[in-house]
């Protein structure tokens, strides 16, 4: 009793904190004015701008390292929790028939919108031309991926193999079995859950640490970005990146809009609520940076630990929606560029090749480009030299993908916990109406910024 009495004693607290906190030492204020500061440094000194690229990267390294046992504590503590175990195997078949069933609108989505603009239309482009050179690293690693040989990595060598080498999806495979195992032992296992609990506590205020320094990692890593690529680069190309932004707009707020209001809460408030997670994926370039403060802001935001642990993780390798976009949309801009003509059924074959392939490359470094040269490699009409075309601009597209994929799996979360009936809707209003939430672990974990 004492014990919650202080919970809600330390989280009133923090309410009363994050009032008379100024608003330069909000979190958000400082990443975004870190990526103003780093663009307008990698446009006037870019040779300054290219040197901070370890900044960038450090910080993203740092956040790496944490994912792990964050992603470990979650789900082993949310699965221990469960009485009925059969219930693992629902949440899971739930987030894929969704994450199945968005990924495929997503690609639908760039198709229609790349046949209606046609951004490649009048380049005139011979791939002959092109140089194959500057693709063919990532065609190799495309050709090395498969289905099969994706689900085969999802097993790890050794117990602590996961955790050395910081795969998601290893990670999170250990953490369900471990999970089912503390279940099934039931309460002889009881100190290891409560020990697992406590670790939770330093494991969260790690990661508040950490995001002190996202402000640098965003302001080395935007630096970087246009010292080295330069805002003139996107002019030639700007139809494209102009038309992938407008069509992952259309995704979010249309089609994850109606499918946020359908289930009770607006999408509007949902990204004002993760928008420091937003800021962090648009300075650093890389959605694994928010992966540890979103599965945190989805638990606080009342949907139960052992759905925020399955949906998150599994999404961040299967509910690419803006990487989705992405595919399709560029793959039919090389083949407009090079007028290279498409039937409709070559569309069609592009797009079930586009489904399997966004499977089997998921979860690797450069994903978006590397899935794209895995889809084109597969259609022979449209020649894979095209992706050169596109090289220098995909970082600029990079930060969009992820942004989109993060929000995708913020929706996600809620409507799966919503359909398994473990979502506290009194508690997601609380937290989307931007007030400090007290029934959670992690309002006493994480202090207000």
């Amino acid at each position: 009793m004492h014990q919650v009495e202080d919970i809600i004693l330390i989280a009133e607290h923090s309410a009363e904190v994050r009032r008379k906190t100024p608003l330069y030492r909000h979190l958000y204020v400082q990443v975004l004015a870190a990526i103003a500061a780093g663009i307008l440094l990698g446009y006037f000194y870019p040779n300054i701008g290219t040197k901070l690229k370890p900044l960038g990267d450090a910080f993203i390294m740092l956040v790496k390292m944490i994912i792990a046992p964050v992603i470990f504590l979650t789900v082993a503590t949310g699965i221990a929790g469960m009485t009925d175990l059969a219930k693992i195997g629902r949440v899971a078949g739930k987030a894929m028939i969704y994450f199945l069933t968005f990924s495929t609108l997503a690609l639908i989505l760039g198709l229609i919108v790349a046949n209606m603009v046609q951004p490649g239309a009048g380049m005139h482009i011979d791939p002959v031309s092109l140089d194959m050179k500057v693709v063919t690293s990532y065609a190799e690693k495309a050709h090395e991926q498969s289905v099969t040989s994706f689900l085969m990595n999802i097993i790890p060598t050794t117990l602590v193999g996961a955790f050395a080498e910081g795969e998601i999806l290893q990670v999170l495979l250990i953490s369900v079995l471990f999970g089912i195992s503390l279940a099934m032992v039931g309460k002889k296992a009881e100190p290891v859950v409560d020990f697992l609990h406590a670790l939770t506590f330093p494991i969260f205020r790690l990661v508040t640490i950490l995001m002190k320094v996202a402000p640098i990692g965003a302001f080395g890593a935007m630096a970087f970005t246009i010292g080295k690529y330069g805002v003139v680069s996107i002019a030639n190309l700007a139809m494209l990146i102009g038309t992938f932004y407008l069509t992952s707009c259309v995704f979010v707020f249309i089609v994850l809009g109606a499918v946020a209001r359908y289930n009770g809460f607006s999408i509007f408030a949902l990204i004002r609520y993760i928008k420091e997670e937003l800021l962090l994926v648009l300075g650093t370039s890389s959605s694994e940076a928010a992966l540890p403060g979103l599965m945190n802001k989805m638990e606080k935001a009342g949907c139960k630990r052992s759905v925020v642990g399955l949906v998150i993780p599994t999404g961040y390798s299967f509910n690419l929606d803006g990487t989705n976009i992405y595919m399709t949309l560029a793959s039919l801009f090389i083949a407009q560029a090079t007028d290279t003509p498409l039937s409709y059924g070559d569309q069609i074959l592009l797009l079930l090749i586009a489904m399997l392939s966004s499977k089997g490359a998921a979860g690797i470094t450069g994903a978006g480009f590397i899935t794209l040269a895995a889809t084109l490699s597969a259609v022979p009409s449209v020649p894979v030299a095209g992706m050169a075309l596109i090289l220098g601009i995909d970082r600029f597209m990079s930060e969009c993908r992820a942004i989109t994929n993060l929000i995708g799996n913020a929706v996600a979360t809620v409507v799966v916990a919503k359909w398994e009936g473990e979502l506290s809707r009194e508690q997601l209003a609380t937290a989307l109406a931007g007030k400090a939430p007290i029934h959670t672990m992690s309002a006493v974990v994480k202090p207000a910024e």
